[in-house]
């Protein structure tokens, strides 16, 4: 008998992403382009640097008051970045 080993190419990537170590910087690149399409035009303006180490995501804004009321949304930051990514990746998300 044949064996059918049927599995839809995303999940075959991403079980092939899963064990190496380079998770990490694929998902930088993923979360840096879909920057400015989640969180805007005028927010990806004033990022200077997106950056992701032990699943802290590290976002550097160059305005004050904007960098003051993301502080405040870091959870939904966290949350949306997540639904991105399909996993729960971020942990923690800092602004600088």
């Amino acid at each position: 008998m044949k064996k059918h080993n049927d599995q839809r190419i995303d999940e075959v990537l991403k079980n092939m992403v899963g064990g190496y170590k380079h998770k990490s910087k694929l998902y930088k690149n993923k979360l840096a382009t879909t920057w400015e399409n989640t969180m805007g035009a005028t927010i990806a303006k004033y990022t200077s640097r997106i950056s992701v180490r032990n699943n802290k995501l590290f976002i550097t804004i160059d305005s004050a008051p904007l960098k003051q009321e993301l502080s405040f949304a870091k959870e939904k930051i966290k949350k949306v970045m997540n639904e991105e990514l399909g996993e729960n990746f971020i942990s923690e998300v800092v602004i600088r």
